[in-house]
């Protein structure tokens, strides 16, 4: 009995915010659509400086609950600038908490609204967030053979178009690193290998096409791209082998006491611009990734391990950042769901909305 009720407290460490998190995702999508109708005949940069600012507010009510209420420590080292800029973001993948370092970012700069993702064709399924993330400037692509460059270009030139803020995320890895799943590991290490590049640890072999059509096609748009390496404190094992990242369940359930973050701001004149020559460029900056890692994970000195060299930042955020979102959405779906007509349309948003959007998407790239 006893161990049953400890059992269900610790599900309650993420079930409050799943479902607060989950359940105002209509009252998000309803509040979206509204403005979308009413900006068909506006300006496209018009109905983006609104979205944004929508967008703004519910990834803020995201991170109060992986921030404020897991209270994780945010480390950041390196060179993260105050101001926004038009940027393309760079990262090692371990877990679906890696999407939102970045918006952990973005806010930091006052930038969270202009996040947009190059993400794995098959998301787009997702019920309402699959949709949405399209419409706000996401980029679905596929892997290797099958990767339409046109689409990517197109769908960016749009965006520079209608003068959007970007903040492009991208995970040029692929997939996941998952020491749990060492063939992907060991086929990664081998195609390295067989190309005459550097064997990577707690990387995987990086894949130049999403980053070199990105760069490629907004280079006189972009301010600089951020090569950011991140590494989450107690994922490792007794005997020193490293554990899988935590996932957005674990991390909620506050199982990672400090998240570390190195940012390396890049100038675009840095970078080379032919497609073989910048597969070359972003292997070496996973090689410096690699060895940020392994001095966070194996340095001999016991003393060097869980940080990264140099000066950091415990970088606190303010609940007047988050909080006032959480409060706005919060309110919103409650009073929504206090009368009959409103729950209605909630339960007709979630069933309609996700079939419109996988309808959407279907036909639209």
């Amino acid at each position: 009995m006893l161990l049953s009720l400890v059992l269900h407290t610790y599900s309650m460490r993420y079930a409050l915010p799943a479902a607060v998190m989950m359940g105002t995702a209509p009252t998000y999508v309803l509040a979206w659509g509204a403005w979308r109708l009413l900006s068909a005949v506006l300006p496209a940069r018009f109905y983006r400086e609104v979205d944004d600012r929508l967008y703004t507010i519910y990834q803020s009510m995201v991170l109060f609950f992986f921030e404020n209420y897991t209270g994780v420590q945010v480390i950041i080292y390196g060179d993260l600038p105050k101001t926004k800029e038009n940027v393309i973001y760079l990262s090692n993948h371990q877990c679906t908490v890696d999407w939102i370092i970045a918006d952990m970012l973005a806010i930091r700069q006052n930038a969270l609204g202009h996040v947009r993702y190059v993400l794995k064709d098959g998301l787009k399924w997702l019920p309402l967030y699959g949709w949405y993330f399209s419409q706000h400037g996401g980029v679905y692509v596929k892997r290797s053979a099958k990767f339409n460059e046109k689409e990517m270009r197109e769908k960016l030139r749009a965006q520079m178009k209608a003068e959007t803020p970007m903040y492009l995320v991208i995970f040029p890895e692929g997939t996941r690193y998952n020491p749990e799943i060492p063939k992907v590991i060991a086929d990664s290490q081998s195609f390295a290998e067989k190309e005459g590049l550097a064997v990577l640890k707690h990387v995987l072999t990086p894949r130049v096409k999403a980053t070199h059509v990105a760069i490629d096609t907004m280079k006189d748009y972009l301010d600089a791209v951020y090569d950011v390496t991140v590494a989450y404190e107690g994922t490792v094992d007794h005997k020193g082998q490293r554990k899988l990242a935590p996932s957005m369940t674990e991390f909620l359930c506050k199982e990672c006491p400090r998240v570390h973050i190195f940012i390396d701001r890049i100038e675009l004149k840095d970078i080379p611009e032919e497609q073989m020559y910048m597969r070359r460029w972003l292997h070496e900056r996973f090689e410096i990734k690699d060895k940020l890692l392994i001095e966070f994970y194996d340095a001999k000195d016991s003393k060097r391990r869980n940080k990264f060299p140099g000066k950091s930042v415990h970088s606190k955020l303010s609940l007047k950042k988050t909080l006032p979102s959480l409060l706005f959405l919060g309110g919103l779906t409650a009073s929504m769901l206090l009368t009959e007509s409103g729950r209605k349309l909630y339960v007709k948003t979630w069933i309609y909305g996700t079939l419109i959007g996988c309808l959407w998407v279907s036909i639209k790239p």
